[in-house]
């Protein structure tokens, strides 16, 4: 079919008789010699990575057209049954109340489809995030991916499923009063793009001096991945408003991420008006759709540039995941300063700082590996007192004023290396997780941060804020016409005296605890042991759901390893007074050590025959047995 040209030479069009209800596969051939699938496709056909997607995930897919043709193809279904929404005019949180939960399909749910997503939503719900950042889930190069190597911007990959049932996946998020924020690539593309492959210089291997939408040469090689768009030519603004655009009205989501804005102009600089000015653009794009919208900016740049975004309606990521790590590892480096929008002279709460990302090492790694273990008697190593050191990071994390965010699985203390195997490669989804007492502990009170958060805004978000976030112990205070707040946390590895600050005199409660103090001096220290916090509130509050107090942790909070062992294990244990037997099959006591009062012990038993055994630890935490293989 040849297609029209319009006197300008601008556009070309085809007018074709279509059947309603049926899928029909199409390409552009030009000059005779380019085979490319519509760079405007909602969905499109691969012939290296479709067979690798699910009937599950997407019953009846339509098949590739074997024989027939070669590359990429572009899916056009006239006629298709609408979605239905229920949901027509769900307003999401407000910025400065967002808790966004960032994920990525592939490594969070072994089905690694919308459908399972939605059925995860409960889970999430429970925490109390109100927002879901997805990792990109346009059309990306192959099926396994972090997905940040885009080939088809507007379509959307097939390897999660359908357009439908990720229409259903936002909108069983908004029942759940839960904003979607899709993250978005334009500061590049791949080798797959058609934008690439419509005007490519295969001398050079790279696009064409006369390609419209991509720059021949990267003007900023410090900061290069891909292909790199010329966003300074009005093809590219056409496009990428054309693109959010789509998702924005087609899918509903609530707003977009875009990676790496620091590239979108074509210059190395951290302080630039050109790059200001099309982000500017970008936006107004889409506020003119949903007012409303949540656009936040991967940006990098220069404090005043940041500012002078956040003023106009952005957020940016504030990465802050080196002070959050060297608090719960236990060092003395630690500044939660730049983690707070007001730090930074914003006037807007338009930082979205976190403890963890999809880019950075994931926090319980770092504790388990690098964890200061100057005390023997608290290491941050153990699991329970890493844990517990990772809650009182999250207090600290998530009610600091702003946006806030979390990793998926950071509320379960994830602490699988990011570089294992390797950066991007897929990770282990440990549901099993939730099943330890300890990380369900992490859960719960993370919940219980975000439930107070949220359910008290008058203090948590429109209160005056103080802080000291520097050194060892920490305090945030927030004071309100209603009820303040005071946050005391102990970074050390050692007990250290705190100084409340209490705004006023009478009786303050913990909210963790239920306990109360009456208050006579607010100067007056109180004492904290390593790794301890307190939330102190001037009006009494229900005390949280949390699964194990502090000391039912204690007695639950055993771990025997290597198992099996060759010639000694660890006990992972918080530290107290007490004894450990070993005992053979026929009760035989073979083994007998007394604890030497630390949060983790070796003990040697070299020589034993290749078997099991029987571990009794009897100390002032209780009494616990655990199994224990030896083998050679």
């Amino acid at each position: 079919h040849f297609m029209n040209k319009s006197v300008d030479g601008q556009r070309f069009w085809l007018q074709i008789s279509v059947t309603p209800g049926q899928t029909y596969a199409y390409q552009y051939w030009i000059d005779g010699a380019i085979k490319i699938a519509d760079p405007f496709a909602e969905l499109i056909l691969d012939p290296g990575a479709d067979a690798g997607i699910p009937a599950g995930t997407w019953p009846g897919l339509h098949p590739y057209p074997t024989g027939k043709t070669t590359g990429f193809c572009a899916l056009l279904r006239p006629g298709k049954t609408e979605y239905v929404w229920k949901n027509t005019n769900f307003a999401p949180p407000g910025k400065a109340d967002l808790i966004i939960y960032e994920l990525l399909v592939r490594d969070f749910i072994a089905a690694r489809n919308y459908q399972a997503l939605i059925d995860t939503l409960g889970y999430l719900q429970r925490l109390g995030i109100n927002a879901i950042e997805l990792m990109p889930n346009n059309e990306f190069e192959n099926n396994e991916s972090w997905g940040y190597n885009p080939s088809f911007h507007m379509a959307l990959d097939k390897y999660y499923g359908t357009p439908e049932k990720f229409k259903e996946f936002v909108d069983s998020c908004h029942s759940k009063g839960i904003a979607v924020i899709a993250d978005m690539v334009f500061n590049h593309a791949f080798g797959q793009s058609p934008l690439l492959a419509m005007y490519w210089d295969s001398a050079n291997n790279r696009p064409a001096a006369n390609n419209p939408w991509f720059n021949a040469v990267c003007p900023h090689p410090a900061y290069c991945w891909g292909y790199d768009f010329n966003h300074e030519s009005p093809a590219t603004e056409d496009f990428m408003d054309r693109v959010t655009t789509f998702w924005m009205q087609e899918y509903r989501i609530d707003g977009i991420r875009f990676d790496f804005t620091k590239g979108m102009v074509n210059a190395q600089t951290d302080f630039s008006v050109v790059r200001q000015n099309l982000l500017k653009r970008m936006g107004d794009t889409i506020w003119a759709i949903n007012p409303n919208a949540h656009l936040i900016l991967e940006h990098w740049c220069n404090n005043n540039e940041e500012k002078i975004l956040s003023d106009y309606g952005f957020m940016l990521w504030g990465n802050q995941t080196y002070n959050f790590h060297q608090a719960a590892a236990g060092h003395s480096q630690s500044n939660f300063s730049w983690a707070y929008h007001g730090s930074r002279g914003w006037s807007q709460p338009g930082l979205v700082s976190y403890p963890e990302s999809h880019d950075e090492e994931r926090l319980m790694y770092e504790v388990n590996t690098y964890g200061n273990q100057s005390n023997p008697n608290h290491n941050p190593r153990s699991l329970a007192t890493g844990l517990g050191r990772a809650e009182a990071v999250n207090l600290f994390a998530y009610l600091i004023p702003g946006p806030r965010m979390v990793w998926m699985f950071g509320e379960l203390g994830y602490d699988v290396s990011i570089n294992n195997p390797c950066r991007v490669c897929n990770k282990p989804i440990l549901w099993n997780y939730y099943q330890v007492p300890e990380r369900r502990r992490l859960y719960d009170v993370t919940a219980a941060i975000f439930n107070v958060r949220r359910a008290h805004p008058a203090t948590f978000r429109d209160g005056t804020f103080s802080h000291s976030l520097a050194g060892n112990v920490k305090r945030m205070i927030f004071n309100s016409p209603g009820m303040d707040a005071v946050v005391l946390g102990n970074f050390a590895v050692t007990t250290q005296s705190a100084i409340p600050a209490f705004t006023k005199v009478g009786t303050w409660y913990e909210y963790f605890t239920g306990d109360s103090i009456v208050v006579t001096d607010p100067t007056a220290s109180l004492s904290l042991a390593p790794g301890g916090y307190r939330l102190y509130t001037s009006e009494k509050l229900a005390k949280p759901q949390i699964t194990l107090s502090a000391p039912e942790l204690a007695a639950a909070a055993s771990r025997v390893f290597p198992n099996p062992a060759l010639d000694g294990f660890w006990l992972d244990r918080p530290a107290a007074k007490g004894q450990v037997e070993l005992v053979d099959a026929q009760g035989r006591v073979l083994r007998r050590w007394m604890r030497a009062g630390s949060d983790l012990e070796h003990f040697d038993f070299g020589g034993l025959p290749a078997g099991w055994y029987v571990l009794n630890v009897q100390d002032e935490l209780g009494s616990e047995r655990h199994t224990l293989q030896v083998q050679y």
